[in-house]
């Protein structure tokens, strides 16, 4: 009878030995895998923060420009990313010639308006490096040569660009790029 209740209360826990090994066991693993998880993290993290751009890169993704001293007809160059960029306060008559232009007969395609901002295009801001070999266009200083179309020339190989930055006669393929801007107030721009 002794030996029929100790069969009674091991079968009553439904555990037999083999089982609790087991469970034992997918606890080690998942300790082992857990820990081994937490330890990947820890040599990842800064792996991956170390690629982070530093504070002084970030501080140069963007600049903020006074143009309210720029009068109808001048251009002044600025630094962006450490590049030039050309802001030209574009005249009534540099407009309209630039809006004379079949865009579909130019190399770049492109009209005025697709290169300006709605309701400010008379600011015309490019980053002055000619798409050629990267050479510095004139135009935006003054008394620079400004090439046959009356807005920029790149004394390199002889590009000329026009009052709206497009290429219009010489060897570079594209129209001087326009860079990511927004108007903060009427007399501050912001570029990047």
């Amino acid at each position: 009878m002794a030996e029929q209740a100790s069969i009674d209360t091991s079968a009553g826990t439904g555990s037999t030995p083999a089982e609790e090994g087991v469970r034992r066991r997918d606890f080690i693993n998942i300790a082992a895998v857990s820990f081994a998880g937490v330890g990947g993290l820890a040599v990842l993290v800064p792996l991956v923060s170390q690629m982070a751009p530093s504070a002084d890169v970030l501080a140069q993704s963007s600049t903020e420009i006074d143009i309210s001293a720029i009068q109808t007809g001048q251009a002044i160059k600025a630094v962006f990313r450490k590049q030039p960029v050309f802001i030209r306060n574009l005249t009534a008559d540099e407009i309209a010639s630039a809006d004379k232009v079949d865009a579909s007969t130019l190399r770049d395609p492109q009209t005025l308006e697709e290169r300006t901002k709605a309701g400010k295009a008379n600011w015309l801001i490019t980053m002055g490096v000619c798409t050629h070999l990267g050479c510095v266009p004139l135009g935006a200083g003054e008394g620079e040569v400004k090439g046959e179309f009356g807005g920029y020339f790149c004394p390199c190989h002889g590009s000329h660009y026009d009052t709206a930055g497009r290429v219009r006669k010489g060897p570079a393929p594209l129209n001087l790029q326009v860079p990511e801007y927004s108007f903060i107030s009427d007399t501050v721009v912001k570029i990047g």
